[in-house]
């Protein structure tokens, strides 16, 4: 992002904000005082005495700028000596009453006060002959209202039928200002949408890879202060999960000096007691081994790249396959992930590994979409009681209660699967399958 300064200071974002409305702003002033200057006024519409005349004998006007409508509409309204003179004119080219022709004009007649004293104006001079009264104008909107012979009044006024050329030429005008504002905001919407983008990456990274690099946002100081919020929050979370995996790890490693002098003091201890204890003793040592693992693996960083998840998958099957065990994988079409190979190994080795302890065989399927790749591992044992169904992913849990007794394990196998799971921006679930026994799943975003 551009960076935008004023004597060496960055301006903030609601100043640039501001900035770009009132350049807007001021844009389309000047594209509106542009149209007062550029567009011309609007031309009156003139029509004869003469059309009217023709209009209300024929009932037509080839032109088509009259229209004639039954009833009155005229009134005296607000007397003028434009309307004295052209209701004279009237008269003498219609040779009718004076009280058979009434004219107003709508745009004048209620809109003024009069100011004319009649009594000082002389009477209006009528045209020398019928062709000349005929030949009279009127400029702009008029009515004119007219009593037939048989007593019936009809009205005459101009026929507004859509738009003018004026008015054609201010609508355009308007779509080219709305245009000339699009740049503006485009610009303003991607200025405002483009660090939120960033950040919502950002913090789609993050879920998917804790250790990713920090943010590198550039831009207006709160643009950059948010970045530097989002990177501490970043790093205090790696350090809140450093110092607990630290915690654990010394707990595991120092348990290790009282279980040696345990084993020492048991050396003297009756055979039937020292045996029983000595068992204990190794127990606890394989747990504290597994832990120290569990706790090696899943907080050392370690480098991603694309993988083919089905080649994986195919190399520990292939494997376990040549040992003689009952694993099958269901073919399919190669599925890309971004992942570390160690660890994904090590999650498809677990589950395969627990369906063979605890089912005695393991059945492998891949699929995946656009946006994400799906693990599935089923096995025909016994499954979960529904009780035990949350906590199989909790740390030295072991469901041996629902599976064979006889079976080791220390409980630190799903735990490793959902860490790593999560660790890759996915998760992990268990679930009993209708048809019999347990069905692990895991999705990793494609």
């Amino acid at each position: 992002m551009r960076r935008l300064r004023v004597g060496g200071a960055e301006i903030p974002l609601f100043q640039r904000i501001f900035l770009v409305m009132l350049a807007c702003v001021v844009s389309v002033q000047l594209l509106n005082l542009m149209l007062l200057l550029v567009v011309p006024a609007p031309d009156a519409r003139i029509t004869t005495i003469g059309q009217i005349e023709r209009m209300l004998l024929t009932g037509s006007d080839p032109q088509g700028n009259l229209k004639l409508v039954p009833g009155r509409k005229a009134d005296e309204g607000d007397w003028t000596p434009r309307v004295d003179r052209i209701r004279a004119a009237m008269i003498f080219a219609f040779q009718m009453p004076a009280d058979a022709v009434e004219l107003s004009f709508p745009s004048v007649s209620g809109d003024v006060t009069p100011v004319f004293d009649r009594s000082r104006i002389p009477p209006p001079t009528l045209p020398r002959s019928r062709a000349d009264a005929r030949d009279v104008v009127i400029v702009g909107d008029f009515i004119v209202s007219a009593r037939r012979p048989d007593g019936q009044w009809v009205t005459v006024t101009l026929a507004h039928g859509g738009f003018d050329l004026w008015r054609w030429r201010g609508v355009l005008w308007l779509g080219f200002a709305a245009l000339a504002v699009l740049p503006f905001a485009w610009a303003l919407a991607r200025r405002l949408a483009k660090p939120i983008g960033v950040f919502a990456q950002a913090a789609e990274r993050l879920g998917r890879d804790p250790r990713a690099a920090p943010l590198d946002l550039k831009g207006p100081p709160e643009i950059g202060e948010a970045a530097q919020a989002f990177n501490r929050m970043q790093a205090r979370l790696n350090r809140y999960v450093d110092d607990r995996s630290t915690m654990i790890a010394a707990i595991a490693h120092d348990l290790r000096t009282p279980l040696m002098r345990l084993e020492l003091r048991l050396e003297n201890a009756p055979d039937d007691i020292r045996h029983a204890c000595e068992n204990d003793v190794r127990d606890m040592e394989a747990m504290i081994t597994a832990a120290l693992a569990f706790v090696r693996d899943t907080s050392r960083a370690v480098a991603r790249r694309p993988l083919d998840l089905r080649s994986l998958a195919e190399n520990v099957t292939d494997d376990l396959a040549d040992r003689g065990e009952p694993v099958t994988l269901a073919p399919g079409d190669p599925i890309v992930v971004e992942g570390n190979v160690v660890a994904l190994k090590a999650l498809l080795s677990n589950l395969i590994g627990n369906a063979l302890k605890y089912a005695g065989s393991a059945e492998v399927t891949l699929s995946g979409t656009e946006n994400q790749a799906v693990i599935e591992v089923r096995d025909h044992g016994p499954g979960i009681p529904s009780q035990d169904i949350d906590r199989v992913f909790e740390a030295f849990f072991r469901g041996d209660r629902s599976r064979n007794r006889d079976t080791g394990g220390i409980g630190l196998g799903l735990a490793s699967v959902r860490a790593v799971a999560l660790a890759h921006g996915g998760d992990a679930t268990v679930e009993n399958h209708p048809d019999g026994g347990l069905l692990a799943r895991v999705t990793l975003p494609a």
